[in-house]
């Protein structure tokens, strides 16, 4: 990217965030709605999805390998899948932009249909792994016809005529390696078996389940998960309504618990166990999150939340912890810059092979602000003093999260905090500037 293209953005100290909102669809169920809805047979409808540019990619590859997608009017997609199996060859490069979500997860699907397809992104998602995601799937009889070096896109897949069943055990705790397994999976006859040793997010178990799918999920070890599909199912269509996202909640939520008078309330955002140990260690760190109304909604666990501005001290975030929080060590980062006390994120491995490489970029974000960090093997050590000095330029790497994260961060600062682009924000967060100068908060 040039420089001309750069969108900079700085963050200013104000006043206290106050209001009632709800952030946009949850993007993990958002890519999963739409990639099931896709292989079933029939029409499938999804509310609430997240259309951010990610999401927006992974449509348009659903439409390329020959389902139909139409947006109403009244903000519902309406899916018309081709069945297991069912993909037609594209006629292009499949371009997921800045997404290894979609990517991955639809790296896996492809892999179940006779067909060959080529996958690409944008700089950055050119970068991350897909080595990971295609070992599995070339032992149930995809093949890899090109790739650049290390597995990397862009890469072309050629589908597995005759799917094979495997039992399969993680080597990472990933939720896009194991969903890739099941959606390959769902071609193959018998059953196929993904075993982690940590337990990740379960969305695509959760919708599988939700759109028929015959799925058994069982504890393995002390903190595992033992997954079974049965394969070959004719997938049923149905109705998916996307709960609001605790990861995108994440950054008004720690902006309204270090800016000080500041209240909010969110409506309806996901509290599935498996995403919400963010939520965790902030109580852990004395945060104010009360969940004021809990519900049901399309098989994930959803409340209303209200969020106080309280003073937070330093916790250890056990590396237990990192598969249910991993897009939200960033934010916690800045909680921690903020609390009294030193606060140290361990295992924090994954953090490597994102968007960008986060666990240095969270670093200098803070460095560069004057807070006392640093990085001892996986663990990331954030010695907090009540306040942040502020006043550097934060390099967001294309990275989202990192943009977000350093706006937060320059709300509550002594002095000003910069990022040198803010277009990035849409992929994740469409509208997240005007949200937040809607609470009060002075992004200029």
């Amino acid at each position: 990217m040039n420089h001309a293209a750069l969108t900079p953005l700085s963050a200013r100290r104000g006043g206290p965030l106050k209001g009632r909102i709800r952030v946009p669809g949850d993007k993990s169920i958002s890519h999963r709605a739409l990639i099931l809805a896709a292989m079933t047979v029939g029409e499938s409808t999804v509310a609430g999805l997240l259309e951010g540019e990610d999401v927006l990619n992974t449509a348009r590859a659903m439409r390329a390998l020959g389902a139909r997608l139409d947006r109403g009017e009244d903000g519902i997609w309406r899916i018309h899948g081709v069945g297991v199996g069912g993909f037609a060859e594209p006629s292009g490069p499949l371009d997921f932009g800045n997404s290894g979500t979609g990517c991955r997860l639809a790296i896996g699907a492809v892999a179940g249909s006779p067909i060959s397809a080529t996958f690409d992104g944008d700089a950055s998602l050119r970068k991350r792994p897909m080595r990971r995601v295609l070992d599995p799937l070339e032992k149930m009889g995809a093949r890899v016809l090109s790739a650049a070096e290390g597995g990397r896109l862009p890469l072309t897949l050629q589908g597995a005529a005759a799917p094979i069943p495997i039992e399969y055990e993680s080597p990472v705790p990933s939720a896009q390696l194991k969903s890739a397994v099941l959606l390959a999976g769902l071609a193959a006859p018998g059953e196929t078996t993904v075993i982690e040793a940590e337990a990740t997010r379960d969305h695509t178990e959760r919708l599988l389940k939700h759109f028929g799918a015959k799925l058994v999920s069982k504890p393995h070890g002390e903190h595992g998960r033992r997954i079974t599909l049965t394969g070959q199912p004719e997938l049923e269509p149905s109705s998916v309504v996307v709960p609001a996202d605790p990861s995108s909640a994440a950054f008004p939520l720690v902006g309204a618990l270090i800016v000080p008078g500041s209240e909010l309330i969110f409506n309806a955002v996901m509290t599935n166990p498996l995403r919400t140990g963010l939520f965790a260690t902030l109580r852990e760190m004395g945060a104010k999150i009360e969940e004021l109304e809990k519900r049901d909604d399309g098989g994930e666990e959803v409340a209303d939340l209200r969020v106080t501005f309280c003073p937070l001290k330093g916790v250890e975030v056990p590396p237990e912890r990192a598969p249910s929080m991993i897009d939200e060590y960033l934010i916690l980062a800045v909680a921690a810059a903020f609390a009294e006390g030193t606060t140290r994120m361990r295992g924090l491995k994954e953090l490597r092979v994102k968007e960008s490489d986060r666990l240095a970029a969270t670093a200098d974000m803070l460095r560069v602000n004057g807070v006392a960090v640093e990085i001892e093997g996986d663990d990331l050590i954030v010695h907090g003093k009540g306040s942040v000095a502020g006043g550097g330029e934060v390099k967001t790497h294309m990275d989202h999260r990192i943009a977000m994260s350093a706006l937060v961060m320059g709300l509550a600062s002594d002095n000003p905090v910069r990022i040198d682009d803010s277009a990035f924000i849409a992929t994740s967060f469409p509208g997240f500037v005007e949200l937040m100068r809607g609470l009060g908060a002075d992004l200029a």
